[in-house]
């Protein structure tokens, strides 16, 4: 209770900015840059280990691009799947498929994927990219573009870094990219990030946002607003209000009109 951002009532801070401050308090009373490392590798083995499955959901599906999408939105959900310690996801994704992605909205990210060029994706937890490498190998054989995977430059949570994403072999269909942010921020704040970071903001033709740390800071970025699309899980109250759905509905959604 002793930060700034817990004590203020600063209005114009994201969540983000505030776990930052709590971040480094923690891996400074740990002794450590990385305290949830042994997390991190545990998520993206076993995800690893469920990939040969998801790429025949996506297979055999009857819209193999949607499949992907909505698998990559549901991997943003891993972290609730595996917090109680189950590793046996497998039924609970099948069930999640069941709750279909909203048709116009999956028709908006088709068209703006069959229009871009360039599509820059802020990736988030490990384990949840495994997800999003099926879908960008699935995107990657139907349009002609090229892809750069942004990552956290500084350990987070249990976000990824250019080595979780090595990992999972991101690295052999994207090009991967340290966001350039010199602190533990479970986010993208844009003018914290490096210039080749702000290069590819600016370059992108699409913008895909994954999880709830990302929405949180990305979605203040209102002159961004025209080229991102949300990918995530609606995980609590103010994400349903946000976007008007239910808890644990999948989300692919372009930024409010209202911001």
């Amino acid at each position: 209770m002793q930060l700034p951002s817990l004590r203020d009532p600063a209005w114009n801070l994201t969540s983000p900015h505030v776990l930052e401050a709590g971040l480094a308090k923690i891996c400074q009373f740990f002794g450590t840059s990385d305290p949830f490392q042994a997390l991190k590798e545990r998520q993206n083995a076993r995800a690893m280990e469920l990939y040969s499955w998801l790429k025949s959901l996506v297979e055999e599906s009857k819209d193999r691009l949607s499949t992907a999408a909505h698998l990559a939105i549901i991997g943003n959900s891993l972290d609730v799947m595996w917090s109680g310690g189950s590793m046996d996801v497998e039924p609970l994704i099948q069930q999640q498929l069941r709750n279909p992605l909203l048709s116009e909205s999956f028709v908006h990210l088709e068209q703006r994927l069959r229009n871009s060029r360039l599509v820059l994706i802020l990736g988030d937890n490990c384990g949840e990219i495994v997800f999003d490498r099926l879908f960008v190998e699935t995107v990657k054989s139907i349009f002609d573009l090229q892809v750069v995977f942004a990552v956290r430059s500084v350990p987070t949570l249990n976000d990824a870094t250019a080595k979780d994403a090595t990992f999972v072999e991101m690295d052999k269909i994207a090009s991967i990219v340290d966001n350039g942010i010199d602190g533990p921020v479970p986010g993208t704040v844009v003018a914290r990030c490096s210039d080749q970071m702000k290069r590819h903001i600016e370059d992108a033709d699409l913008i895909l946002s994954k999880g709830g740390g990302n929405f949180d800071s990305i979605e203040e970025e209102v002159h961004l607003h025209h080229k991102i699309v949300f990918m995530l899980m609606s995980k609590c109250v103010p994400l349903c209000n946000y976007f008007g759905s239910k808890l644990y509905d999948p989300i692919l959604s372009a930024p409010r009109r209202d911001g």
